[in-house]
């Protein structure tokens, strides 16, 4: 498919997916629905086991496209379907069943962090900066920020953030757990790469994805019933070639060959 606001390149099995619409890559609509066909795509293509998201130029995301609010303002239809399209773009990066990195360059604000709360890992150069300054509009986070920060972080943590506004660093984002590693800019891409290659390579692509399917999904029911689809899924592992293979490998003391099947 043509793409108008982003890019996608390809480093082996990793799909690298750059929000690039200038000058900072703000999430209008267009975009979303852009990143949400190309994420399925990714989804889909066999040949891609990971996936990293980033921003061109200075920007990760600086959030919404504020000037497509004024047309919208006193219209709650509007101002809804806005918010789901996101939460819906949002959902669909954590739903994806293969690992999915935010490698955050530069400033991610409202949406941008909240997309990039979507994803499964968070790399952060020294030049990024986080926040949620939405109540600053008389608004809210409305992408699943109001509800990925406080599961992230904590409760006070999250209202801290949100009813102040205020921007972090990615240093201060790491200590809050909203990133896993913070790293120079000249470093952020060349990490997010062997990151995503350590949760690939030399794995089979079939409990790679069921794993992320334990976890992401396990998180948001009861512990009875995420501990039972996770019986499930390693009774589906037996039925696997690549388990066969993986167990006989380990026994005769060889490294696998996994044909992901």
């Amino acid at each position: 498919m043509e793409l108008n606001h982003l890019t996608l390149t390809y480093k082996k099995n990793v799909a690298i997916l750059t929000m690039d619409s200038p000058p900072a890559n703000a999430l209008s609509s267009a975009m979303i629905t852009e990143m949400r066909e190309v994420l399925k795509q990714l989804q889909d293509n066999s040949e891609v086991h990971a996936i990293i998201l980033t921003g061109a130029g200075r920007f990760f995301a600086a959030g919404a496209n504020i000037k497509e609010f004024v047309p919208a303002m006193g219209d709650y239809n509007k101002g809804f379907e806005m918010s789901k399209a996101g939460q819906n773009l949002c959902n669909e990066l954590e739903a994806m069943t293969k690992p999915v990195i935010a490698a955050i360059n530069g400033p991610a604000l409202g949406g941008g962090l909240e997309v990039a709360m979507g994803c499964h890992y968070r790399i952060a150069s020294d030049k990024a900066t986080l926040g949620l300054p939405e109540v600053k509009l008389g608004l809210v986070p409305s992408f699943g920020g109001t509800q990925r920060l406080s599961r992230i972080t904590s409760i006070a943590t999250a209202l801290e953030l949100i009813l102040t506004g205020k921007h972090i660093d990615s240093q201060k984002a790491f200590e809050l757990g909203i990133v896993q590693l913070t790293v120079s800019a000249d470093e952020l891409m060349s990490t997010a790469i062997t990151i995503a290659s350590s949760f690939i390579e030399g794995n089979s692509m079939q409990s790679i994805t069921r794993a992320v399917e334990s976890v992401v999904q396990g998180y948001y029911q009861s512990i009875s019933d995420g501990l039972k689809r996770e019986n499930e899924i390693f009774g589906e592992l037996f039925l696997t070639s690549d388990a066969k293979e993986g167990v006989q490998a380990f026994v005769e003391k060889r490294k696998p060959q996994f044909r992901h099947k």
